[in-house]
């Protein structure tokens, strides 16, 4: 029998040429999808989901796009892979470290087709990466000794990840409030204590930043509206046990006095539960689950804030920022910890009613709270702020900052260009390939903004050959600018994030010389 069988039946493999085509392919087409949507003038895609109701997305946020792509080729799966990465480890940049791997294996197909092997084009670019990244570090600033200066810093940079968003109009207002509520984390990365609220109505410039926590309740009838110094059980337990419901199982009574006495008796124990609540010396019990009318009933005669159907992020979130914990059983009080706070009231937020709690343990917490025409539209306005967000907290924790607006590409495109002709043998025209790549970004940045891109780079470049020189892409005036004047800056870290992910994104897709897909499985005849 012939050995010419390996795989499985309707299994296919592409070897070396086929695969690498394939792969570059996949990848590049994914690149060019997301290209335009990089920079302050780049535009928005609409995403409309198969599934039923067919949600419409609209956003230009690299991650979210790829993340609702179905994607079938495996190059083009490790390009979302590196966005959502990015996504989670810096929240921004989620465009560029697409384009700029899709730029790097466009350069490496001409290089293979030149007959360059792929182990020497991944050298190069290893070494490229390596030189760009010390052009940057030495070209950072970090101004965390003056705090004004460094609260400037924080501004641009939030104005800088804002100008491609939807918030662009107000980015000066959504850059405060960034900068309000990162500031106000003291240095820790958690945005968990940092809350968005969305409420359709008014416009994007209504949106306002609030201390404390606002959950998305209206307070019961009968229930005090306002309360100074809360002591507040926050809980996940069934409060609607005093109607009488046995599924599925039947009961027999030979009277209606029956009935009532089993009621009476479902009564009793509710009664004795919310009287252990009650033992825990609170003013607020907020449940995650329903609580029906009797067990509020007597919540209401003790001067407790009951509220009910908390939605569960609601919850936690509350949980952790009064400093309490979850509680599901009651039978000891002194283990469960209570949370606190100075004041809950209830306030008016556009046509609904919500419960504020001010003054709250954990100091750092505020409320976002986002007013817009419709919801997509703060959808895309919570992306987009949450991306500002996230760019701020890890710039507070690793203050350098760079120039924007295609500037730093130009100073590594330099440094490499300049290694490149330092370096003997093939590797030098990967390192070359790599540093045309880095222009890419700038290149892009014009296109989106209808401008001549090629007459751009290369007055870009005979700027760049100057000492210490600032210039970018001012795309306002569709010029080259001072982007130090121009007050556009971006972090450090997610420069250096875009370059490391990038460059190990097209290794990896380099160095793949063979595709084996499976046999798709068979549907077994159920007869």
């Amino acid at each position: 029998m012939a050995i010419d069988r390996l795989l499985k039946d309707e299994a296919t493999e592409e070897k070396g040429e086929r695969a690498r085509m394939c792969s570059f392919v996949g990848a590049m087409a994914v690149a060019d999808l997301v290209k335009t949507t990089l920079g302050p003038k780049g535009m928005d895609k609409i995403l409309q989901s198969s599934g039923r109701g067919r949600s419409v997305t609209v956003t230009n946020d690299g991650a979210t796009i790829l993340k609702s792509l179905h994607i079938d080729n495996p190059a083009a799966k490790v390009l979302v892979d590196i966005s959502k990465v990015q996504d989670d480890e810096v929240g921004d940049g989620t465009t560029s470290v697409v384009v700029l791997a899709g730029e790097l294996l466009r350069e490496a197909e001409k290089l293979v087709a030149a007959k360059i092997h792929p182990m020497t084009i991944i050298s190069g670019y290893r070494m490229a990466a390596e030189c760009a990244l010390n052009a940057l570090l030495k070209k950072v600033m970090d101004n965390k000794e003056d705090a004004e200066k460094f609260k400037s810093d924080l501004m641009k940079i939030a104005m800088t990840t804002l100008s491609s968003k939807i918030l662009s109009q107000d980015k000066e207002h959504f850059a405060q409030l960034a900068v309000d509520a990162v500031m106000r984390l003291k240095g820790s990365t958690n945005l968990e204590s940092i809350q968005i609220i969305k409420k359709p109505g008014g416009s994007l410039k209504d949106s306002f930043l609030d201390e404390g926590f606002i959950l998305d309740k209206k307070i019961g009838i009968g229930q005090p509206k306002r309360i100074e110094n809360a002591k507040i059980l926050v809980a996940n337990t069934a409060m609607d046990t005093d109607k009488v419901k046995i599924y599925g199982a039947r009961v027999r009574v030979d009277s209606m006095s029956r009935v009532a006495q089993i009621e009476g008796a479902e009564k009793e124990k509710m009664k004795e539960k919310v009287e252990k609540i009650i033992g825990h010396g609170i003013n607020c019990f907020i449940n995650r689950q329903l609580i029906y009318n009797f067990p509020e009933e007597l919540f209401a005669d003790a001067g407790i804030l009951a509220i009910e159907h908390a939605d569960f992020d609601g919850t936690e979130r509350l949980a952790l920022v009064t400093g309490g914990e979850i509680a599901s059983t009651f039978d000891n009080p002194e283990s469960v910890k209570l949370g606190h706070c100075k004041l809950i009231e209830e306030i008016m937020i556009g046509e609904d009613k919500l419960i504020h709690f001010s003054g709250v343990e954990m100091g750092q917490a505020c409320t976002i709270v986002l007013r817009g025409a419709s919801f997509h539209v703060l959808d895309e306005a919570e992306r987009s702020l949450h991306d500002a967000l996230c760019v701020l907290s890890q710039t507070v924790v690793d203050s350098r900052v760079l120039l924007g607006g295609g500037w730093p590409e130009m100073v590594m495109s330099k440094e490499v260009d300049e290694l490149a002709r330092k370096t003997p043998g093939k590797r030098s025209h990967a390192i070359e390939a790599f540093s045309r790549a880095l222009q890419a970004i700038p290149t892009t940045i014009a296109d989106n903004a209808g401008l001549d891109s090629a007459e751009l780079i290369s007055q870009l470049r005979a700027e760049h050959h100057r000492e210490e020189s600032k210039a970018g892409i001012d795309v306002i005036s569709g010029a080259v600018g001072d982007m130090e004047k121009l007050g556009i800056s971006e972090a450090f870290k997610v420069k250096q994030a875009v370059l490391l992910s990038a460059t190990e994104a097209a290794e990896m897709i380099l160095r793949v010389d063979e595709i084996i897909t499976c046999a798709p499985r068979k549907r077994e005849d159920r007869m």
